[in-house]
């Protein structure tokens, strides 16, 4: 594979750099350089996943020092999985914002190529210190594009943002260092080999760092408790910039996903799958609290944020049962969902323009101009998001329910996700009447800005991915539980210590 693995980080940081030095240059010069090097990132995507499909772990090992004492990126199934999902979003994203939305202020087409250099480069390390520095770099990168645009919301969004998350990294950092302090190490497969075979004595404090990591990455992937900052921060940042925030939550689950599945897994002795009675009530609450701040939001941002949280939980019971088969299916609801989000964040900016001064208040506005296109499109995404059939979100939600086992578990499960996918139902039907059917008869029709057909191809690009899932079911559900059981075999990460596999 030579260096073609670290292409995905390597890319959109010197592109992100280039742009940053030719700032002065005119729009269509920076719009071009930044859909050329997002759209790149898809086949390049695709090839590693490709070459991931095979079962073999691919190493890359920066300044040719081996692990676990250099820097290491690691490609399986799920990590090329995450960075073709991240590069289809986006590449549509960034589409929809060189229509006009880059030009709300300075630099956005440079601070989106670091958050997606931090975004590729989380996915990609096999180091938990450089999971936490690449953390810092798509933080650094998303603080600035939360404020893209100015205006008072975003303010207050972004200060309750930026606390929020530099109160993390902080934990990460402290959390980070006790697991070196205990073990002498940060290499991921390193750390599940001394985890397993450390002192009993130290197994409390290496359960309270991983604790303290569970923390911060629940923080990032918006569960309940910590879960507050994310509505109004996605609500007020720019369509785009909302839209690339989909795969940011996602984030914080594969960091969960990666660490507690390889370092306090099967093979951590005494610390074995500690936190999957965690998981699982707080995948419920977390579902529940997101459906009805759905039910009581006012706004259609806010109510496609709520959306957001849902799908946390959702991917989160996944998770919590610790089978092959509910992990797999989370991971086709994690394509399904962040798709699918992405999409309806641009198409609420598209039905938000049309009503002038009213935005995206669910309150009684004078009639859209596009009403049976984009009512059809929101129709097409209520339906998806909401989990009904025929589209990716029914097939989802219905494998997750089929992977629970009989017991205490699916008496929970099915009642929370069942009566849960009824209230989004009757929170998009609302939004959906009062946008499309409760127009100010009689009232001239409102400012609005003029249609544009690119807009409309990044929107419905990312929505028609709810039918890709579903035409293409069958691979992409093999593909998932392949990945979900390389994920639980955990002798080929270990084997990267131990001198062979990868």
């Amino acid at each position: 594979m030579n260096h073609v693995l670290i292409l995905p980080v390597l890319l959109p940081l010197l592109v992100g750099s280039l742009l940053l030095l030719t700032h002065r240059l005119g729009a269509p010069f920076k719009r071009l350089l930044s859909l050329l090097a997002t759209w790149l990132l898809v086949p390049l995507a695709l090839w590693l996943l490709l070459q991931a499909n095979s079962g073999t772990l691919f190493v890359y090992q920066l300044g040719n020092w081996s692990p676990p004492f250099g820097i290491m990126l690691l490609l399986d199934r799920l990590s090329a999985m995450m960075l073709l999902v991240t590069a289809v979003l986006a590449g549509f994203a960034i589409l929809y914002a060189s229509r006009g939305d880059d030009e709300k202020g300075p630099n956005l087409h440079a601070l989106f190529q670091f958050q997606l250099a931090g975004i590729n480069g989380a996915f990609l390390t096999g180091d938990l210190f450089n999971l936490f520095v690449f953390f810092e770099i798509l933080l650094i990168s998303s603080y600035a594009l939360l404020l893209h645009g100015h205006g008072a919301k975003r303010v207050q969004a972004g200060i309750h943002y930026v606390v929020l998350n530099l109160l993390g990294s902080g934990l990460f950092l402290i959390g980070v260092s006790m697991l070196y302090g205990l073990t002498g190490t940060l290499n991921m497969a390193d750390l599940a080999i001394r985890v397993g075979a450390a002192d009993p004595a130290d197994a409390p404090l290496l359960a309270a760092a991983g604790y303290l990591l569970l923390i911060v990455f629940a923080l990032k992937g918006a569960i309940l408790p910590l879960y507050f900052w994310l509505p109004r921060a996605y609500a007020s940042a720019t369509a785009p910039v909302a839209a690339l925030f989909a795969i940011m939550t996602k984030l914080g689950l594969y960091a969960i996903v990666r660490v507690f599945t390889l370092i306090y897994g099967s093979e951590a002795g005494v610390l074995n799958n500690m936190v999957l009675d965690w998981l699982w009530p707080l995948a419920m609450l977390t579902l529940g609290a997101g459906v009805l701040g759905a039910l009581g939001s006012r706004n259609l941002q806010i109510l496609l944020s709520y959306l957001v949280v849902v799908s946390v939980g959702t991917l989160l019971a996944g998770f919590a049962m610790g089978t092959e088969e509910g992990l797999s299916a989370a991971l086709y609801y994690l394509l399904h969902s962040t798709l699918v989000a992405g999409g309806l964040f641009l198409l609420a900016d598209l039905i938000s323009r049309q009503r002038g001064d009213v935005g995206s208040e669910l309150v009684s506005a004078p009639a859209l101009r596009q009403p049976l296109l984009l009512g059809a499109l929101f129709f097409f995404g209520a339906i998806s998001v909401a989990g009904l059939p025929p589209f990716s979100g029914f097939l989802g939600k219905l494998m997750l329910l089929q992977a629970v086992t009989p017991g205490n578990g699916a008496l929970v499960l099915w009642p929370v996700v069942l009566v849960g996918g009824l209230g989004m139902v009757i929170a998009l039907s609302r939004a959906g009447s009062t946008l499309f059917w409760r127009s100010n008869e009689g009232v001239e029709e409102a400012v609005t800005a003029p249609s544009d057909s690119l807009r409309m191809l990044a929107t419905l690009g990312l929505l028609l991915g709810s039918v890709l899932l579903v035409v293409a079911a069958q691979p992409v559900q093999a593909y998932v539980q392949a990945t979900a059981a390389q994920l639980f075999d955990l002798g080929p990460y270990l084997q990267i210590i131990q001198g062979g596999g990868a």
